[in-house]
Order: C-alpha cells, then structure tokens, then sequence
C-alpha cells in the first residue's frame, strides 16, 4: 500500500479496509487464550481453569510489553512520515525494537529465577499451585515470541501491510486450536499441552510476520545512526497507555482473583475465569478498533489535517459502540450461554454465574468508546489523557471499587466493579474529549 494514502484516500473506504484486517488480528490473538480456557475447562476441569485465570497476568505482561514499544514506536513513526521524516521514523522503530529485547532479557531472568513465588503471589493455591506450575514456565521461556508477536503486528500494520498481520495471526491462531486439542485429549498432556500450543501458534505468527521484512513493499529498515536520546521518552509517552490497557487487565484480574477467594474460593475464581476471558474478546474487539484507526489518525496528525482526524474519530466511535454492544446484549438475555461454552457447569457454577455475567457484562457496553478515547489522545499525542484514562478504568477505580463494595454489597459488589469504573471512565473521557476540542477552536 502507498503510504501516501494515508492522507489522501477517503476517510470511510480506508477506515473500513483496515478495520477487518485489524479485528480479524486481535481477534485471533484473544483465541490463544480462548482456546487454552475451553479445552481446560472441558477437558481438564474447573480447577485447572482456575490455575489458568491465575496465570493470565503473566501473559498480559508479556503481550502489553510487546504493545508499549510496538504502539509507541509506531505511532511516533507515523507522525513522522506524515511530516515527510522517513529516517526518523526508522529510527523510531529501530530504538523500539532495542527496547523490546531490552525487557525480554529483563523478564526472562526474573520469571525463570521466580516461577513458582510469581504463581504463589498472583493466587495460586494448594489445589491450583500443580497446575499452574504445569501451564507457566512454557509461557516464561517463551516470553519472547508473545513480546514480539504484538510489537510486530503493530509495525507491520502501520507500514501498510494489514492483511499479512492478519494472516499471520489467523494462522498462529488455528494452529493453536488444533495443536491444544490434540496435545490436551489425544496426548493427554494436561495444563503443558495447553501451554506447549499456546507457544507454537505464537512462534507461527512471527514466522509469518517476519516474511514482510523481506518483500518490496516493506519500508521497515534499521537506522540507528539517527536514534536521538529524546525517542525512548516519546515512545513511552505514546505507548505507555497501550501498555497499561493489557497490563491492568492482569491487575484487575489479580485483584479480582484474591476478593473471590475470600468471599468465594476457588468456584469464585472458576466463574471469574469465565467473565475474564469474554473480557479479553470485548478488549481485543476495541483494540482492533484502535489498530485501525490509530495508523490513519497519526499519519494525518503529522501532516495537519484535522477534518480527516475528526471524521476517524467519529467512526470509530460508533464502531466502537455498535461492535461493542452485541457481547453486552447476549450477556444479558443469554448470559449461560458464556458459562457452557468454556466449562461442563455443576448446579453451584450454573447458581452463581448467571448473575455474575450480567451484572459485569454490562460494563462491555462502554468498553470499546473508553479504549477508542484512549487510542485517539495516544495517536494524536496527549499521552496525558490517555494515562489518565487507563488509570481509571483499568487499575484506581477498578481496583477501588473491588475492594470496598463488596463490604456493602458481597458478590455483587465484585461484579459491578467494572462496570462503575468503565462509567466514571467515560465521563472522564468526554470531558477530556470537549477540552482538546477546545483547545484547537482556540
């Protein structure tokens, strides 16, 4: 694709082109996950799926590094050919990728050294500890290809190849679904089957992702020469948020996991695990949201043309809303449906989840304009105003919320944490929104 396109071809037909690559991307990324939760939760039990929620952090950790110096970079990259700069922008790319072998290095000592203190302190406990001891060091040894896999993804959509991101994680995706039932049922190899296929379908993705670095349309080179000492503050100013957005899914996980076995135990954390991983689909939706716009909304921020960022954002938006919409509506009129496509459900799972699901499920409804927010102050560089948005909604009122309503209100307290969160968040959002909208009438 010729990057001049960017600024230049009509905002709804380039939005749209890169709106499905982009989902189908994200959404594929969600099925490494998925896939591990419902063969585990069918074909292991319901506390191996429990030890998998409690390892989830880990995997947001990883995925959210790879976004942060892929979202920073890129975006920054972006603004720069839109002013024409197309040495800076590699040299915005070159520093990123530095930065993501940098905390691979960093992650692999600590998570290998401690394994086992990491699954004790993110909830693991005498009945869930064997499992996620089985699931976990794969995830760690391979921290690499999840780091890499998000931070290439992102590159390689801003340079003009959507469709070959997409391919590549439909393929890692599919591969991981086969792979994890026939390692899971057949070789009955339990939680490291499961992580053991989780790995491959990543590796398979970054294989595929790798090709764009050699075809003619690949604009992607390494220029360290003109790497200045200001480009990591700006690639962490822009992609910190993005960062942030996985990594307080981890949180929020984390803190919700250790509320319910307190108020609950581990059928708590059980049903949880069913909520928490629909949220991964709604997050990777909006994210695909973001993906897409976010390449047009910078390359057009560096060039000065406002009216065609405005006519992105207010797409999006209303993608965000409608697409959005549809997991809160069977949330709520189906809401077992969630809980039989990711456990064979006993008579105290099918009491406790119908509630949980539509009380949480109602938060969804927001999610993607909150996350759509976010991803427009990060491409148009109000860092500030994404950081702040990210903060609410993914660790201070979430985090608030779980720990205090439950006092008043028991387990529907926990379930309505995020749903609170994602409102005030919203709020915040609009008012944030008016006042950049301000500013430039000004």
């Amino acid at each position: 694709m010729n990057l001049n396109n960017f600024t230049t071809e009509p905002i709804s037909k380039l939005f749209f082109r890169y709106l499905v690559p982009s989902i189908c991307g994200t959404m594929v990324t969600s099925i490494y996950v998925l896939a591990d939760t419902i063969i585990i939760g069918k074909g292991i039990g319901t506390d191996a799926m429990a030890a998998l929620n409690i390892a989830l952090p880990v995997y947001n950790l990883f995925f959210g590094t790879g976004l942060l110096f892929g979202v920073g970079g890129s975006v920054m990259m972006s603004i720069c050919r839109g002013h024409g700069e197309h040495s800076k922008g590699n040299a915005y790319f070159s520093l990123s990728f530095l930065l993501n072998v940098l905390a691979c290095i960093i992650y692999m000592i600590i998570c290998n050294t401690f394994t086992k203190e990491i699954a004790l302190f993110l909830g693991a406990t005498d009945v869930t500890l064997p499992y996620v001891m089985d699931y976990l060091p794969y995830i760690t040894w391979s921290l690499p290809v999840f780091a890499f896999s998000s931070f290439l993804q992102t590159f390689i959509r801003n340079d003009g190849a959507p469709k070959l991101a997409m391919t590549a994680v439909v393929s890692g995706g599919i591969f991981n679904v086969i792979f994890d039932y026939i390692l899971v049922y057949p070789c009955q190899m339990g939680m490291a089957g499961a992580a053991i296929a989780t790995v491959c379908g990543s590796i398979l993705t970054v294989l595929i992702l790798l090709i764009h670095f050699f075809g003619k349309h690949n604009h992607l080179h390494f220029c360290f020469s003109e790497i200045r000492s200001s480009f990591g503050s700006d690639i962490f100013k822009s992609g910190f948020a993005s960062f942030l957005i996985d990594l307080s899914s981890g949180i929020v996980i984390f803190f919700f996991n250790q509320q319910l076995l307190r108020y609950q135990g581990d059928l708590g954390v059980s049903v949880y695990g069913i909520i928490s991983n629909t949220a991964i689909v709604v997050t990777c939706l909006s994210n695909g949201i973001c993906q897409a716009a976010q390449p047009i909304i910078s390359t057009n921020f560096g060039a000065g043309f406002q009216e065609r960022i405005d006519h992105v954002r207010k797409l999006g938006l209303r993608t965000a809303l409608f697409i959005c919409a549809i997991p809160t509506l069977l949330g709520l009129t189906v809401p077992n449906l969630f809980t039989y496509i990711f456990l064979n459900p006993d008579s105290q799972v099918l009491a406790l989840a119908p509630a949980a699901v539509r009380l949480y499920f109602i938060g969804f409804l927001i999610t993607g304009v909150n996350m759509f927010l976010i991803g427009y102050f990060q491409s148009t560089i109000r860092p500030v105003y994404a950081l702040t948005l990210c903060l609410m909604r993914g660790c201070v009122l979430s985090i608030i919320f779980v720990k205090i309503l439950p006092i008043f209100l028991g387990l529907n307290g926990i379930w309505i944490s995020v749903p609170l969160a994602e409102l005030f968040t919203l709020l915040t959002g609009i008012l944030l929104l008016k006042k950049s909208m301000a500013k430039k009438t000004t």
